[in-house]
């Protein structure tokens, strides 16, 4: 399920394993914290501490991104009920380390590949007014601002066609 790799320049991007819950939890708690919003692991952030569930178990993905054998960022979706053939884009975080490099955009690109070859056709996300570069990033790929946030910390949602 999860031998694949991806190299991008000195970044690999595979999918996560049990021995990332860890790491990964702290890359996301730490990028929020860094932009000021809470790290909810019994809530928003439930399904970084339960991939298995929320992700495998659905017919989703949850990547990781590893430098020189230390975890970056995550990227990942899972379906989502908003639609017919629809995900959301959950959990795209990069430490400062690896941003301004082009991988948010890669990550991007390799999500939306492999969401078009699973046979969805809507890809949702939301995400919060501070992160500014992932707003950025999100408009310049296509996505479209819409109405229906159920996330807290979020006030901002967006949506993509694929057909």
């Amino acid at each position: 399920m999860n031998n694949w790799e991806i190299q991008f320049y000195e970044f690999l991007i595979r999918g996560w394993k049990p021995k990332d819950r860890e790491a990964t939890a702290a890359i996301i708690r730490d990028v929020l914290a860094e932009y000021g919003l809470p790290w909810e692991p019994t809530l928003a952030d439930r399904d970084v501490m339960e991939v298995e569930a929320f992700y495998w178990q659905v017919g989703g993905e949850f990547w990781v991104i590893e430098q020189e054998g230390q975890l970056v960022g995550t990227a990942a979706y899972y379906p989502t009920t908003r639609g017919q053939k629809a995900v959301e884009i959950r959990k795209m975080y990069l430490l400062p380390i690896a941003r301004g490099k082009g991988l948010g955009k890669f990550c991007l690109q390799q999500l939306e590949r492999v969401i078009t070859q699973s046979g969805f056709q809507t890809i949702w996300l939301e995400t919060a007014s501070v992160l500014k570069e992932a707003i950025k990033l999100y408009e310049s790929s296509g996505y479209q601002p819409t109405t229906g946030v159920e996330t807290k910390r979020c006030d901002r949602i967006y949506f993509k066609s694929l057909f």
